[in-house]
């Protein structure tokens, strides 16, 4: 008699949390975090004009999406 001892990463209520979302709602989700957090960061936090904190927000959601995307392949 054995047992299997391997550990999930996150546990078991992960998967189940996870299995619903689809990996483009996951990019979205990724993107939408991170272009929001630098617009919050460069507009409030170091005070920079309204043009330049938009697209440090474009360049930053733009790249989330993509290592969401490269993530999502592997």
């Amino acid at each position: 008699m054995t047992r299997d001892r391997t550990l999930r990463a996150g546990g078991p209520g992960r998967a189940t949390a996870m299995k619903g979302l689809k990996t483009w709602q996951l990019m979205v989700l990724h993107a939408g975090a991170a272009a929001t957090f630098i617009f919050l960061l460069q507009r409030f936090g170091l005070n920079a004009s309204l043009d330049s904190a938009l697209l440090w927000a474009l360049t930053f959601g733009g790249c989330a999406a993509g290592l969401a995307y490269s993530q999502s392949k592997r």
